[in-house]
């Protein structure tokens, strides 16, 4: 969501009474669900508003105008219950990250004063080197939700799959009716020739030459139509159409399937389990007989690979997979906390060397300011070097810092801190990546052993028969 200029405000109005309501305490439990990147959240405000200055100096360009965006606002929300509040802002950094690249500083607070735990991102629409400003590219909302749902599901946390679309949210510029892409075109074709049987995979080459396509063989095969206004990779469909898969999908061939069972295929490459699709409840496999077929020795792969790691493991009863999601789940959250504890500290160390370096600069310059009482003209001479200096009294007065530690003292424990969080991150990406795969194999074994969801799962289950 753009945020411009308030009716009746200035630059600094206008944001800080958006970052305020982000920040309150009642909803963030005192700030401890607030993080931030390149800007401190006690100053976040003025330091929006100095990239702002320093981007008119250096462009001439000004942003004080009504139709001026002075930043950007996310809204990240989860299912209630399914989400700590800590976990919820890691995300939201996260989002914020991938989103920007890192090119704009952003804070991220996360409330819980409602059932649905949710983040407000604010980022800052000036770059961070002050020469450019984020462009608000077409369907830029989309991009945002399909970016946060696949950071959703790289955590384990569920998504809205089939979101609604009406005139007040994103699908107000999709419109009622979407127009096939080409690449969605191209998939239909090649579901209904697949449905056709091919002898091979040069068979179905021909049938959809028979069809209208021209086809460029090569290091990538592509796909031309007349109705295309350019040409469309075939590996660009990724999912169930690159062509590696089309070949598997149009052989189907029994001693493939057997030789990924085969005890030399599993030593030889390393294990990537997926979740086993659900065929019935798939529109795909309803509308493409081709695409039911594939999936069907798909799921047979991963049942068998699913099985190959609970025994490699010793995993041979149930109890004792959902222990060790427990406890990964534990150990995942405890290191966790400990990153987040130093990234906190390591913050703070940041902001007290830029602080403690402005404030050294902008003294005398300060002090003048005191001396003419606070004359507007001087004010406007020297704005850019009064505002550096009370932000970074303001940041002092929020840590209760009596005396300003040395340079030194502070680059001394940052370089303490950051290499203990490499180690801690480190186990943590090895930890979660066991989880993920803990996960997925926990909910093949349900769908194998059909569990139902609202049932509890027997103590005791012999995984093997």
């Amino acid at each position: 969501m753009p945020c411009h200029i308030g009716k009746g405000k200035t630059i600094l109005s206008s944001i800080k009474s958006s970052l305020d309501y982000g920040k309150n305490p009642d909803k963030t439990r005192n700030g401890e669900f607030i993080s931030s990147y390149k800007c401190s959240p006690m100053t976040a405000e003025y330091e929006f508003l100095l990239s702002k200055k320093q981007y008119e100096f250096i462009t001439g360009r000004s942003q004080d105008k009504k139709h001026d965006i002075l930043f950007y606002q996310i809204r990240q929300s989860f299912e209630p219950g399914t989400i700590t509040p800590e976990n919820a802002n890691q995300i939201g950094y996260e989002l914020a990250m991938r989103f920007t690249k890192g090119r704009h500083a952003f804070i991220v607070t996360t409330h819980e004063d409602k059932k649905h735990i949710h983040s407000h991102i604010y980022f800052n629409s000036t770059t961070l080197d002050c020469t450019k400003k984020f462009k608000n590219f077409w369907g830029s909302a989309r991009a945002v939700r399909r970016l946060s749902d696949q950071i959703c599901i790289e955590n384990g946390l569920s998504i809205i799959e089939n979101p609604k679309e009406n005139k007040t949210h994103y699908g107000k510029w999709l419109g009622d009716k979407k127009k096939p892409s080409n690449r969605d075109i191209l998939k239909q074709d090649i579901d209904n020739i697949l449905d056709k049987k091919p002898k091979d995979f040069e068979d179905f080459l021909r049938l959809m030459e028979a069809i209208g396509y021209t086809i460029k063989k090569g290091k990538n095969l592509t796909f031309q139509h007349s109705k295309f206004n350019r040409a469309v990779r075939c590996n660009s469909l990724k999912g169930n159409y690159t062509e590696d898969i089309l070949r598997e999908r149009i052989e189907g061939k029994a001693d493939e399937n057997q030789k990924e069972f085969s005890n030399d295929s599993v030593n030889n490459k390393p294990v990537r389990i997926n979740l086993i699709i659900d065929i019935e409840n798939s529109i795909k496999a309803k509308n493409s007989p081709g695409y039911e077929r594939w999936a069907k020795v798909f799921n047979l792969k991963q049942a068998a690979q699913t099985l190959i790691y609970l025994q490699e493991n010793n995993i041979d009863e149930y109890d004792k997979l959902t222990n060790s999601i427990s406890e990964k789940n534990s150990l995942q959250s405890s290191l966790s906390e400990k990153i987040k504890s130093i990234e906190k500290r390591l913050n703070e160390i940041r902001d007290l060397e830029k602080h403690i370096g402005n404030y050294g600069k902008t003294k005398e310059i300060y002090t003048q300011y005191c001396k003419s009482g606070y004359d507007k003209n001087f004010f406007r001479e020297f704005e850019d070097k009064i505002i550096l200096h009370q932000a970074a009294k303001k940041a002092f007065n929020a840590l209760g810092l009596k005396k300003l530690p040395s340079i030194k003292t502070l680059k001394t424990e940052y370089a303490s801190l950051k290499s203990e969080k490499n180690k801690l991150y480190s186990e943590y990406k090895k930890t979660k990546d066991e989880v993920k795969k803990l996960t997925v194999i926990k909910a093949n074994t349900d769908r194998l052993l059909a569990y139902p969801k609202d049932e509890k799962s027997p103590q005791k289950k012999d995984l093997n028969r």
